[in-house]
């Protein structure tokens, strides 16, 4: 991370800054947060991510009335000014310190004191793990590996496909996958069908045609995956987003990833089975559109 932060619209130290250490946000984890691709100074799909940081807040109750697209938009490029970011990611979060809906019995925010905000922003910036001026070409035989996660996704969750700062379910999933060598997992919900990676969507394809997990079987509405599905609909690829149970998956003759952080990452192993990632495949395909579409940020 870099060494500042934007925090309710004030540059400060990142190991300076101070929150509310009584509030929603500590005792419960009642917040959002989103993660924006920055490609030279300038962030991606901005209006779409605070869309969703918007929609998953109120499922959440967390009030989002001070802090508005343009303002934040300002903050955010503040930030990335302050830390001179050119490719890299920024963190937006939405982090409660009480709520209108606090229910009376459960420990509550002390009334009266100075800061009278319901919501903190904090913003915070890091530089990017791979660099998108480079060709798909030069990065084409680079994959990770994927495994089965042991835990499951509960689509009965009120916090099911919503990123918020409860997100250990997923931190302890990828720790695990980790434990054992793999860069990711494969997480199924509790009926068994395929949802995600850890922390990126899945993707994969079989005779030419894309599959992706519907969003109702847990997956996340990833910003990265909308945009993957809509190249994919331009380069004429056929995708099919529906219900998977792991067996399909298997069958798979390409598997990838998609995240800001990483985005379209091809998997040459999936436990015991191998991939290649060829030029003119499904998945350099789609990251080179990727890789353009960001480039066209300055145009």
């Amino acid at each position: 991370m870099d060494a500042h932060i934007n925090l309710n619209a004030r540059i400060v130290k990142a190991t300076q800054a101070q929150l509310a250490a009584f509030s929603e946000n500590s005792f419960y984890g009642r917040g959002v947060f989103t993660t924006i691709a920055v490609n030279r100074g300038r962030a991606f799909q901005w209006h779409a991510h605070w869309a969703r940081l918007v929609e998953h807040a109120a499922r959440i109750h967390v009030v989002t009335d001070e802090w508005t697209e343009a303002g934040t938009g300002e903050q955010l490029e503040t930030i990335l000014d302050a830390n001179k970011v050119e490719q890299g990611r920024a963190r937006i979060m939405l982090l409660a310190r009480k709520t209108p809906r606090t229910v009376p019995g459960l420990w509550r925010v002390a009334e009266g004191s100075e800061d009278e905000r319901f919501t903190d922003l904090l913003i915070a910036t890091a530089a990017r793990r791979s660099n998108l001026s480079e060709s798909s070409a030069t990065t084409e035989t680079q994959g990770l590996a994927l495994t089965v996660s042991p835990y499951r996704l509960n689509t009965l969750s009120p916090l099911a496909g919503l990123k918020t700062t409860n997100y250990l379910h997923y931190l302890l999933a990828w720790e695990e996958a980790r434990a054992r060598d793999f860069d990711d997992a494969v997480m199924l919900n509790e009926r068994g069908e395929v949802t995600s990676a850890t922390l990126a969507n899945l993707f994969w394809t079989r005779d030419g045609t894309l599959y992706t997990p519907t969003l109702a079987c847990g997956a996340m509405a990833g910003t990265t995956r909308s945009c993957v599905m809509r190249l994919a609909a331009a380069l004429s690829i056929p995708i099919v987003e529906g219900i998977y149970e792991f067996a399909h998956l298997t069958e798979a003759d390409e598997i990838f990833l998609t995240s800001t952080g990483r985005g379209v990452a091809a998997i040459t192993t999936f436990d015991f089975r191998r991939y290649t990632v060829a030029a003119g495949s499904i998945v350099i395909n789609l990251r080179e559109a990727l890789r353009q579409e960001m480039l066209q940020l300055d145009s």
